[in-house]
Formats: C-alpha cells, structure tokens, sequence
C-alpha cells in the first residue's frame, strides 16, 4: 500500500498521516513542493517516536513520480469524484497508491478529469467542503486495508 501526498502543506497533517502509515506498513510518498521543512518540530511532533520506521520515499515534482509509477493503480481523493472510495474493486495483485492533494486546493483539476475512474470520494453531507486531510487518508487506506 501506498499513501501519495500532492503537495502538503501542514506538518501536523503529514506527521499523523506517517504514523498512520508505519501503523499499517504503507509507504509515504510525498511530492514537492512541501510547505515545511522534514525537519520541523510539529511534524516530529505528529509522527512521535514512529518517524524513523516510516517507509518514505520524497519526489522532486508530479511528473517524477508518474514517471516511476504511473497512474494506472493510483486513486485519487477528491470532492469532485463520482465514485465513492467503499465502492471500487481494489487491484491487490499492483501495488495500490492513493493519492491525496495539498490541504487548501486538493489535487489539480486537470489530474481529475484527465482520471476521473480512478477519482474517488468520501460521501458527506451537502454543505460540507472536505474533512481535515489526515481523516482523510486514515479512513480511506484503512477501508482498503
């Protein structure tokens, strides 16, 4: 399992999200540009003492990771998706990788539509623009898990 952050922009967020991921031996990838430094105290904070287990593996740019993964098993999390994340058919014989964009813009809305099968979404009232990024992640890997 793969948990890919677009972009992120909080610590705090990154930081629970890889603790959750050396909970469930995911691996963290996270694409540049970020906006904190690695180093951050808050970030250290939100991953406790689990920082160094954490599988992670960082990416210059979006284009360097297409290149080395593709998109093929990549989920993307969006608002915008008419696909509910409980309802796909999960490919376990590929590495799964789900992607997540940055806080306050989510993933590029050109990705979106250039993807929209592989869009997926986690249903909430009407009203509602998105939950905090870190819930996020936790319930969607976990459902797949």
């Amino acid at each position: 399992m793969n948990i890919v952050l677009l972009e992120p922009e909080l610590p705090s967020n990154t930081g629970n999200i890889g603790r959750t991921c050396t909970a469930t031996a995911t691996t963290l990838h996270l694409i540049e540009p970020l906006g904190f430094k690695l180093n951050e105290k808050a970030i250290k904070r939100s991953g406790l003492d689990y920082w160094d287990k954490l599988d992670i593996e960082i990416h210059e740019n979006l284009e360097e990771y297409i290149e080395k993964y593709g998109l093929d098993n990549t989920y993307m999390a969006t608002t915008k998706a008419k696909n509910r994340y409980s309802d796909i058919k999960y490919d376990f014989n590929k590495d799964i990788f789900l992607m997540f964009g940055k806080e306050t813009k989510g993933l590029p809305e050109k990705l979106i539509k250039e993807n929209m099968e592989k869009a997926i979404r986690i249903p909430m009232r009407k009203g509602i623009r998105s939950l905090n990024l870190s819930n996020s992640v936790a319930i969607i890997l976990y459902q797949v898990l």
